[in-house]
């Protein structure tokens, strides 16, 4: 296993980890079956990439943020806080996404890369924020009661989270 020698946080996509970018979201793509026909573009030119994924962008019909947590000129995996939701949203994605990539899991990134989502979520004037996972994602699941997620509901095929942010309600 990598020792660490900075504590991973939470911040803005930056062409300083390129190199553990590239090849971390090649392994997620790979041990996840998704298309990596888009790895070859972004390599060809990362700054422009990383500028790319900067600032509120929109897609899933909402803004959204990227953050990255980065340790040193380490990728550890990727957060994404949608602004708002979409009755789709509602039901299969929620304000938050993330992933860890694949050297990186099962050493408590996940846990800790939430947490830090959530202070940024809450920095952002959100009260409370939805979270979805699969039902056999067990490690999901761990990760967000562990971040207080309280079950609301299986819609569909996700289990529905609300974590509450608004310290005046607790």
């Amino acid at each position: 296993m990598i020792t660490l020698t900075t504590q991973p946080r939470l911040e803005a996509p930056t062409a300083t980890v390129r190199a553990s970018y590239l090849t971390g979201e090649q392994a997620d793509c790979l041990a996840s079956g998704f298309d990596t026909g888009w790895l070859g573009p972004a390599s060809e030119d990362f700054d422009g990439y990383v500028a790319s994924c900067q600032g509120v962008q929109r897609r899933w019909d909402v803004p959204f943020s990227t953050y990255w947590y980065i340790a040193g000129e380490h990728y550890l995996g990727t957060l994404v806080i949608r602004h708002e939701l979409t009755p789709a949203l509602l039901g299969d994605g929620g304000h938050i996404g993330y992933h860890v990539s694949p050297a990186w899991r099962r050493q408590g990134h996940a846990t800790r890369m939430l947490a830090a989502g959530l202070a940024e979520a809450r920095r952002l004037g959100f009260a409370e924020v939805l979270l979805t996972c699969d039902p056999a994602n067990e490690a999901s699941r761990k990760v967000i009661v562990a971040n207080g997620g309280r079950l609301n509901e299986t819609l569909g095929a996700e289990l529905r989270y609300w974590i509450d942010l608004d310290p005046a309600r607790h």
